[in-house]
């Protein structure tokens, strides 16, 4: 039977008492200046002195992915960027961002401690088709499943490459509705809504508003003609209402590209593009986005 020396276990035990232990990143925070309210988005720029492999923020009993914000930091692995989104449904108060930053030296992990203010959404009155409102038996498989496929979508996290995240506006027209005003179709309470209308005229082309991969290009019950464009690590538009729809399922897009046409198809009462973010599943502002983020 062989022994070890006991110098030699000294000396193995000093090494692994001073192997280096990861220094937490530091986390800047950024946010638009109406403060965090439900709807909001947070980028969190997340910087460390070594090496990092990855990423993520976990908040609100849900993890939100992060990537290197170029491809100097993607070699260096230094600054990381991350995006958090604050529900519809979130509740006003303190909230905690825990930030977990892994490296070769192993994990290093950061929290961050935040207030959130409670808003009241206006309410809006609209007549629509009523078959919009109490569907037909035989539409009820079909909304079920279209439902699937979407929140199968929402749930998806890809990788997004090491690049600034910029977005614009897709349309050139003000937005009209405001995010989460809860809406009454036809005298009967509906969900809040979870997007930005934009009154543009029929026919006006719709650019894709941030770079990404089409996943979905094609017509469901309530939104119509409908382009869902996959912005990686859990960060979805959704285009609703077409007239036409111009992109391919799999495509590549960049800002800029023409994705469709505003229309009128679906649950409306006019001419209009809406457009959904999701966020890790999140109902967050898509004008956030822009306002944050934006393409010069």
């Amino acid at each position: 039977m062989l022994t070890v020396p006991a110098r030699i276990l000294a000396l193995a035990a000093l090494v692994a008492c001073a192997a280096p232990v990861p220094t937490p990143p530091t986390v800047t925070v950024t946010h638009r200046e109406r403060g965090l309210q439900p709807g909001e988005v947070v980028v969190l720029t997340v910087t460390a002195g070594a090496p990092l492999t990855a990423v993520r923020a976990r908040a609100f009993d849900k993890t939100f992915d992060g990537a290197a914000t170029s491809s100097a930091d993607a070699a260096a692995g230094t600054t990381w960027q991350v995006l958090v989104g604050l529900d519809l449904d979130v509740a006003p108060g303190a909230a905690t961002f825990e930030i977990e930053a892994e490296s070769p030296a192993g994990p290093a992990t950061a929290t961050v401690a935040i207030s959130i203010t409670g808003k009241d959404f206006p309410t809006r009155r609209l007549t629509v088709d009523p078959n919009f409102v109490d569907p037909p038996a035989d539409v009820l498989p079909r909304i079920v499943s279209e439902a699937k496929v979407l929140n199968t979508l929402w749930a998806r996290s890809t990788p997004r490459p090491a690049e600034p995240l910029l977005f614009a506006v897709p349309v050139p027209h003000r937005a009209n509705s405001a995010f989460g005003t809860r809406s009454i179709f036809n005298g009967q309470p509906r969900g809040a809504h979870g997007g930005a209308d934009f009154l543009s005229p029929s026919g006006t082309p719709i650019k894709a508003p941030a770079r990404g991969t089409v996943v979905l290009a094609e017509d469901l019950y309530y939104t119509g003609g409908s382009v869902v464009i996959d912005h990686g690590l859990g960060l979805y538009s959704l285009f609703a209402h077409l007239s036409k729809i111009d992109a391919i399922v799999g495509t590549q897009v960049s800002i800029g590209d023409v994705v469709g046409q505003v229309g009128r198809t679906g649950r409306v009462t006019g001419a209009h593009l809406h457009w959904t973010v999701r966020l890790a599943g999140t109902r967050v502002d898509p004008l956030a986005l822009v306002e944050l983020l934006p393409a010069r």
